[in-house]
């Protein structure tokens, strides 16, 4: 069984997506109960991996407060594959762990879980799952994966599930842990938040 410590972990939290039922506001900056939502993944996991990074194309310097920031190289918006391929190019540590910005309930377990699978397994690819629903927002990568997903990218796939089952990513459960799941992708979304988890 091979040993992983959090110094052989980067994370890198997913902020370039287009936000466009948050009314084109940057997700990861947004408010919720006074703080940025990506504050809050921040937070969760920064005890447990060596450095955090941020996966951004714009606003750049106010996400910089949070760790280093990466800009995929591709134009136009290519989805979160191009962001974790441009993380993979930069990072000197084995693995990459990889979260959504707007996820303010992350968990600790999380990491534990993904690399304990990761540390048993003769894996490349571990990624959450709940109730047999597959989270790839939510996963653990071995850099050594990083051909094979370049050349997803280079035949003009994007679909991040996709690659992971593909892949034969070994899933990890967490129906245990439905609620670090939720996520908010409209401003009701915080609205209802707020109200739920005062």
């Amino acid at each position: 069984m091979e040993t992983i410590s959090k110094s052989d972990i980067t994370a890198l939290i997913l902020a370039g997506g287009q936000a466009r039922r948050m009314n084109g506001k940057d997700k990861g900056l947004v408010l919720y109960k006074d703080q940025p939502l990506i504050a809050y993944v921040a937070t969760a996991i920064r005890a447990n991996v060596g450095s955090i990074w941020v996966s951004a194309n714009k606003n750049i310097d106010l996400y910089q407060a949070f760790g280093e920031v990466v800009s995929d190289d591709l134009s136009d918006f290519q989805g979160p594959l191009a962001g974790i391929s441009a993380a993979l190019s930069r990072i000197k540590t084995k693995y990459l762990l990889v979260l959504p910005c707007d996820g303010p309930y992350v968990e600790p377990i999380l990491i534990k879980r993904l690399v304990d699978a990761m540390a048993n397994n003769k894996v490349s690819l571990c990624v959450a799952s709940e109730h047999q629903h597959l989270h790839p927002t939510f996963s653990l990568l071995n850099v050594s994966i990083k051909p094979v997903l370049d050349q997803y990218l280079a035949n003009g796939e994007r679909r991040l599930g996709q690659f992971f089952r593909d892949n034969q990513a070994l899933e990890v459960d967490f129906s245990d842990h439905e609620r670090m799941f939720v996520n908010f992708n409209t401003p009701e979304d915080l609205l209802e938040g707020a109200s739920k988890n005062p």
